[in-house]
């Protein structure tokens, strides 16, 4: 997929699963009109208030996977037995706006986009502690113990990835606004610097 050039910055933004990726991204974008956050696609079940075409695309694995092989996304991987991927209608439709745009998704999606994105600001978002994320998880109570224990252990493997990233944002407990003013800072640095991306 060919993105137009703009003067937006393209942010790419990972972390292990109960970091709190998700909040950084919605507050993120509620503070700044001008970054526009792609909605992704995935096969898992919604979880409870979760809506269709709001906080995913919700599809069937045959369907994900006929996208697929029709190179609809910019980048796609399977976690936890499902698909996730990042459309790149969703790209290109906030590219011609010329806004800023935020993508989050997990290493494996990040290490695709490094090639095909090279111009992109890659943010890894990092728990205070592994006993932090675990407890993250447990509250936020939406897998059961079987699918937390996966989650943790993947945690461990894309921990030891965040040095592949150009920034590393550690997402203290109760401190989401300074984690977002801090992303916010990398924006203005990268921008100062003229980045764009293609």
């Amino acid at each position: 997929m060919e993105v137009e050039k703009k003067s937006g910055l393209l942010l790419i933004l990972s972390g292990p699963s109960g970091v709190g990726k998700d909040s950084i991204c919605r507050l993120l974008t509620s503070r700044n009109p001008n970054i526009g956050a792609v909605i992704s696609a995935t096969t898992r079940k919604p979880r409870p208030q979760e809506k269709d075409g709001v906080h995913y695309y919700f599809l069937k694995r045959d369907e994900f996977e006929r996208r697929m092989q029709k190179g609809s996304f910019l980048e796609w991987a399977e976690l936890y037995g499902d698909y996730y991927g990042t459309p790149c209608s969703e790209v290109e439709r906030l590219s011609r706006q010329g806004m800023d745009i935020i993508l989050e998704v997990d290493t494996q999606g990040a290490m695709q986009l490094k090639a095909a994105c090279p111009k992109g600001v890659f943010i890894f978002i990092y728990p205070p502690a592994l006993a932090d994320l675990e407890q993250r998880l447990f509250n936020r109570n939406t897998e059961d113990e079987e699918t937390r224990r996966l989650r943790l252990a993947l945690a461990e493997r894309e921990l030891a990835q965040a040095n592949f990233y150009d920034y590393i944002v550690v997402n203290e407990h109760n401190k989401l606004r300074q984690t977002v003013e801090k992303i916010e800072a990398i924006i203005a640095r990268e921008k100062s610097g003229g980045e764009s991306f293609e």
